[in-house]
């Protein structure tokens, strides 16, 4: 099993068909198909099924996904080890939507401008969607808010606190104050999907106080949050930073939610998943952040 090969089962998968994968991989269609064969004669199973005209993953295969997936970043970060301490290479990093839209922009103009030989790639999801992407080492490291399912943990992730956010709820503009829970009037709450750590804080929050929402609207950006709260379609909950990002805020009241303090923002990596290209940019956001430097953290704590 060499890895050149396992390049090519993880390409199949990712791409959903040897066409895709073969164009990706800049490989000719039978190149992909024999080694994939070649793969399959070593392990002795078959690695997938033909269910028309798409490419299912056997039980094998299945199996073996994760394994190449970890061989392949092991090897991606030998190829840094071994190389001198400049950083360079692939950093897949993922982070939640409000971090993106307001934390990073700056930041990561400035680390193309370092270390222009970093092939930065972003992508957003919610806190719990992350996770399951650094476990899986789709990712190399993932902004994320508190809290954290204990489940998340279990040895496997090391993190450091690099930013800290202040929630508070929005209303239609007009609404009456919000000075206690009851006030809140939560017909409909707008948030984001169930793995969002911001919802989390606010239905636990509206728990502690004895109210519940009668429903939750999910959408999957501020823009979209911010735009149904202001037509009156019910409250949200955001980071307060977002809020000058947003064209409608005019149209909305925001309130301070009493008791909620600062929600920290943490990167998160595998333990002993690193790179110097990681290590640049923990330290710019370290940098950067509003948070008191402290040691990595266990994100049980």
């Amino acid at each position: 099993m060499d890895l050149a090969a396992l390049t090519i089962f993880r390409a199949v998968v990712r791409e959903n068909g040897v066409t895709r994968a073969a164009a990706k991989l800049n490989r000719v269609q039978s190149n992909v198909t024999t080694r994939i064969k070649q793969l399959e004669e070593q392990l002795g199973a078959e690695l997938f099924i033909r269910d028309g005209r798409r490419l299912v993953l056997t039980p094998a295969g299945e199996t073996l996904l994760p394994y190449a997936e970890r061989l392949l970043a092991l090897a991606d970060e030998a190829r840094h080890a071994i190389r001198d301490a400049r950083p360079s290479g692939r950093l897949r990093l993922g982070t939640m939507e409000s971090v993106a839209a307001t934390r990073l922009p700056g930041l990561l103009a400035e680390y193309h401008q370092a270390w222009p030989d970093v092939a930065l790639e972003l992508e957003t999801g919610t806190t719990g969607r992350l996770i399951d992407r650094v476990r899986e080492f789709e990712v190399d490291a993932a902004l994320v808010a508190t809290p954290f399912d204990p489940a998340w943990n279990g040895g496997l992730f090391d993190a450091i606190p690099v930013f800290r956010e202040e929630l508070v709820m929005l209303t239609p503009r007009g609404y009456r104050p919000v000075q206690e829970a009851g006030d809140a009037g939560l017909s409909t709450l707008i948030a984001f999907e169930a793995g969002c750590s911001y919802r989390v804080h606010i239905e636990q929050w509206c728990m502690e106080r004895g109210i519940r929402p009668a429903r939750v609207l999910e959408l999957g950006s501020y823009h979209a949050i911010v735009a149904c709260v202001a037509a009156g379609a019910g409250v949200a909950v955001a980071p307060r930073s977002v809020l000058a990002l947003m064209p409608q805020s005019n149209d909305i009241a925001v309130h301070p939610l009493d008791g909620m303090g600062g929600i920290d923002t943490l990167l998160v990596w595998r333990r002993g998943h690193f790179s110097s290209a990681l290590n640049a940019l923990r330290d710019m956001l370290v940098a950067s952040g509003n948070v008191p430097q402290v040691p990595a953290q266990d994100l049980a704590a």
